[in-house]
């Protein structure tokens, strides 16, 4: 029963998690709603497209320093060094800025050209040079938090979380207040400027929150004088960890936006016209995929745990632990999965038309909830061979699951429309759970691993 005891760090740390990640999902997706009342599907589509430049920004400039700063200071939690944290969050926090500064400037400075050449929509050109603001801002806040993900104290990546979605969705409604208090049309980009507000307060509380943690500190650590750790040694020891992950995650982000820019191109193949085929990717990733994934708040707050407890319990050589965790992730992931499969299956079309007010929206949650199941399965089981050294594995896995839904983007999307896309993932997300699956055969002692 320890393995379940609140005082476990995993237990507490993602029970933490998971309340402040269905809160913050259930502030964000009514926002989607007003979002999507309010500019509309075609709006939203404008809107989805600028993802892919932030999730490209962040996999260069925060992801792999984010993991290699949790990896480095999990040893706080029992020498106390703080000296020796410090030193390793201000190398991976100068490094990541100074990366997000030049993506920042580079979005910005060349925002046209990546609307029209990259994006293939102008419109989105005016919402790049508003995010790229907030790029070194969101490097600072996942640095920070990476920090408190590594010592267990989940309690600070919860509130800037929180923060950040207050402030976006607070923001964005009392300008959109007063600008039809003034008679003002209100454009998608507000929605950007929420954004940006948000990253800030998230920003501004992470490092509220460091402040607070290291002040007094540094000066009374007792062991530091016995690990000294010099900043040219801190560099390159968060070079050699993070330059792979962030390669790693570079590559997939940079397929995952190759295919959703080419979603709306391959829908005017298909025969939409363009105001069409941006309205229907709106209301696939903006309203629809958003409630798929709402749920996931729990097994992805499980993952961000899962990493340093397996690969803690893989260094000891406790192999229980991590079939035990192998086990569980499968079992609760499949029960889990499987109900939510049951409500959008049955309720899709209902919460379709009474959230989003939009029959299409519904007709693709019924068919995306076959998605749940799978998804938390591959999802918990990434965590574990990620922290079982076997960050190798989750990449090839990874490209080979995009791969898949490309194949589908260009060869089915022009011959079925968007039913090909949802065939599409589908079959990935089936491929990636299949091979995750195989690749932890060996640790699980269950029936069915063996």
């Amino acid at each position: 029963m320890r393995y379940f005891s609140l005082k476990n760090p995993l237990v507490f740390g993602t029970v933490v998690l998971t309340i402040t990640g269905f809160v913050s999902r259930f502030i964000g997706f009514f926002y989607r709603i007003f979002l999507s009342r309010v500019f509309g599907a075609e709006g939203m589509g404008i809107y989805q497209l600028t993802a892919p430049v932030l999730a490209l920004t962040f996999a260069l400039s925060a992801a792999g320093i984010q993991t290699a700063i949790s990896k480095f200071v999990a040893r706080e939690t029992s020498t106390r060094d703080y000296r020796y944290s410090f030193v390793y969050l201000f190398s991976g926090l100068t490094l990541s800025l100074a990366l997000s500064i030049l993506c920042a400037g580079f979005v910005y400075c060349f925002s046209e050209q990546i609307a029209v050449r990259f994006l293939m929509e102008d419109r989105t050109a005016p919402l790049l040079r508003i995010i790229a603001l907030s790029i070194p801002m969101a490097a600072v806040h996942s640095c920070i938090n990476g920090y408190f993900y590594g010592i267990k104290k989940t309690g600070i990546p919860s509130i800037c979380q929180l923060s950040e979605q207050l402030m976006r969705v607070g923001s964005v409604y009392v300008i959109y207040t007063l600008c039809q208090k003034r008679g003002y049309s209100p454009t998608i980009s507000f929605a950007v400027i929420g954004l940006v507000i948000g990253e800030c307060a998230s920003m501004l509380v992470s490092l509220i929150a460091a402040w607070a943690h290291f002040s007094g500190k540094l000066n009374t650590s007792s062991a530091s004088s016995n690990v000294p750790v010099h900043l040219h040694r801190a560099l390159s020891d968060m070079l050699h960890l993070s330059i792979p992950l962030s390669a790693n995650r570079v590559i997939i982000n940079f397929l995952m936006s190759v295919e959703a820019v080419f979603i709306p191109a391959q829908l005017l193949r298909y025969g939409y016209a363009h105001q069409a085929a941006l309205s229907i990717y709106g209301v696939l990733t903006g309203m629809s995929l958003p409630l798929i994934l709402f749920p996931s708040a729990i097994t992805g707050s499980v993952c961000v745990l899962l990493l340093p407890v397996v690969s803690e319990a893989d260094a000891t050589g406790n192999q229980h632990i991590v079939e035990k965790a192998i086990q569980k992730s499968v079992k609760y992931g499949f029960l889990l999965g499987s109900v939510f499969t049951l409500i959008f299956f049955l309720g899709g079309s209902f919460l379709g038309n009474l959230l989003y007010q939009n029959e299409a929206a519904g007709r693709f949650i019924s068919v995306l909830g076959f998605l749940c199941p799978l998804m938390y399965i591959a999802s918990t089981l990434s965590s574990i061979l990620n922290g079982l050294g076997k960050t190798g594995l989750t990449f090839l896995y990874s490209m080979i699951s995009l791969l898949v839904r490309l194949f589908f983007v260009f060869f089915l999307i022009p011959v079925m429309g968007i039913n090909g896309y949802l065939l599409g993932l589908l079959a990935s997300q089936l491929v990636q759970t299949l091979l995750c699956l195989y690749a932890v055969r060996d640790y699980g002692s269950a029936p069915g691993f063996h």
